[in-house]
């Protein structure tokens, strides 16, 4: 899956804060309320957005994430 097929970014939408596609709704809500411990099933009853949609966006976070210097390791 390549990013461009669940997420966008639009200056025209959400001030160019990427959000799950064909929706308003900012990748970081989705994030942010999982890490506030909502269930996917309450997000995806909230926000409309798909089950697949919540783990395209974890799984963005946890490629970020991984590839962030501040989480590697020093020698």
């Amino acid at each position: 899956m390549r990013l461009s097929e669940r997420f966008q970014i639009d200056p025209a939408v959400c001030h160019s804060e990427p959000v799950i596609r064909d929706t308003r709704v900012p990748v970081s809500i989705v994030l942010g309320s999982l890490a506030g411990g909502m269930s996917q099933g309450k997000i995806t009853d909230e926000y409309g957005v798909t089950p697949a949609d919540i783990q395209a966006a974890l799984n963005v976070a946890n490629d970020r994430l991984a590839s962030s210097p501040l989480m590697r390791s020093k020698p």
